[in-house]
């Protein structure tokens, strides 16, 4: 497939998942992309995020910049954003996805409104894209502000321990649900996954709603409190995000989110790394027990600027490239091929096999700074063949390219950014003559 053959289907997914309307009890107009025509119909917080990178990509910034607004139009006084966005919509795509509201809402449910979980905070950066595209300094003016905010929520309310890394409170929050390393922590026996680790989920939700969604009641209750390897490396880089945004528009606030960066950084390196693994691991309740399961975010710290280059060297070769976990042909598969809960097909118990965009997207810009430029390629690659092979799905087989889940799923338009970056990247090399 050409890449203007590419750009052209990813162009007309992304319109034909287009919502727009107006919400009567939030006296707003609101614009959005569907993540798939049918199954996810609301808009959800990373992939709005996700969603501005291909937008941008595709020439559309306009549209990137509304999407992005939308977001934030229910924000909360405190600063708080829900990682789903029920807009004229308000029917949960699982009946137990209720309990990951407030029991207050009551009847409010009924109305536009927004869940009480978050997602990985990748806000700053994608408001630094739309930035870095259009130039656009009023908009910039406009969205700062509320993003600061929102990271505001985030130190005072999830940082439980003081290390400067959030935790977590459902597994849904990590963006990568029914995740492995999270199935001691849920009592439930590591392996393939059934009905019984569904019930588990869901009793974690049912204890936050019963609890009104209390930050400290459940800081205290320490049933379910992880600080996961992914969450924080993503926090980390928004984090350095915001400071940059915030020297542009002349913020004093640049030195404060800067000094959080460098603070997540050394915790996530003291606290999360294991050297005899040569791993990054999640951490569990306020003891930072590590959960020594392999899944791709036991590299995802790599790619955080001043991480030392022995620390990311050992792990890459260690578990990136070795072809008993990660190194598959079509990579990169969401838990080690070795593990004994792997299951690459499809399944409701997603992120336990499959390949999923989002990790290629997340790990492509690292590969080509540190030279690993053969397996960028090939990141961009595999997933322009598992479009051609078998569509835009919503995740696939790291074999044989097999698509599962949603049809009609937008992350695989994320490739565009990929390749835009990966043309970016080697014009600088040629203009610097190496």
């Amino acid at each position: 497939m050409s890449e203007k053959d590419l750009k052209e289907k990813v162009e007309n997914l992304l319109m034909e998942n287009l919502v727009t309307g107006y919400s009567k009890s939030q006296e707003v107009e609101y614009t959005f992309i569907k993540p798939s025509s049918n199954r996810y119909s609301y808009q959800y917080f990373w992939d709005t995020c996700f969603h501005v990178y291909i937008l941008c990509a595709i020439d559309k910034s306009d549209l990137a910049k509304k999407c992005f607004k939308t977001l934030f139009a229910m924000q909360e006084e405190s600063g708080f954003v829900g990682h789903i966005h029920y807009w004229n919509n308000v029917y949960p795509a699982r009946i137990t996805d209720i309990f990951q509201n407030k029991v207050s809402l009551g009847r409010d449910l009924l109305r536009t409104h927004m869940s009480s979980l978050i997602q990985p905070p990748l806000v700053a950066q994608t408001l630094q894209k739309i930035w870095e595209t259009t130039k656009d300094r009023d908009y910039l003016e406009e969205m700062l502000p509320k993003i600061k905010k929102y990271f505001e929520w985030l130190s005072r309310n999830r940082d439980f321990d003081d290390d400067g890394l959030l935790s977590i409170i459902s597994p849904f929050e990590s963006g990568m649900d029914w995740k492995a390393s999270y199935d001691p922590v849920l009592g439930f026996s590591h392996g393939k996954a059934n009905k019984l680790l569904f019930w588990k989920v869901v009793g974690i939700d049912f204890r936050n709603f019963w609890r009104n969604y209390d930050q400290q009641k459940i800081r205290r209750r320490d049933k379910f409190r992880i600080e996961d390897a992914g969450f924080n490396t993503i926090y980390a880089q928004n984090l350095k995000a915001l400071g940059d945004l915030c020297n542009i528009m002349e913020d004093r606030d640049a030195a404060k989110y800067k000094d959080r960066y460098k603070k997540v950084k050394d915790s996530i390196l003291k606290l999360m790394y294991d050297e005899p693994d040569a791993a990054f691991y999640d951490l569990y309740s306020e003891k930072n027990k590590k959960l020594r399961i392999l899944t791709p975010t036991i590299f995802f710290p790599v790619i955080i600027d001043g991480m030392p280059d022995d620390v990311h060297k050992k792990v890459m070769e260690r578990h990136f490239f070795n072809e008993n976990e990660f190194h598959t042909k079509y990579p990169i598969p969401s838990l080690a091929i070795n593990d004994p809960a792997f299951n690459p097909h499809e399944s409701m118990y997603i992120w336990r096999g499959p390949t999923w965009i989002f990790n290629n997207w997340f790990m492509h810009q690292f590969m080509l700074e540190k030279g690993y430029n053969e397996e960028a390629r090939h990141l961009i690659d595999a997933i322009v063949n598992l479009v051609d092979k078998s569509g835009f799905r919503e995740y696939y087989n790291p074999f044989n390219g097999e698509g599962y889940g949603a049809r009609n799923f937008t992350w695989a338009g994320l490739v565009l950014d990929m390749i835009q970056m990966h043309e970016s990247h080697t014009n600088e090399k040629f203009d610097k003559g190496t």
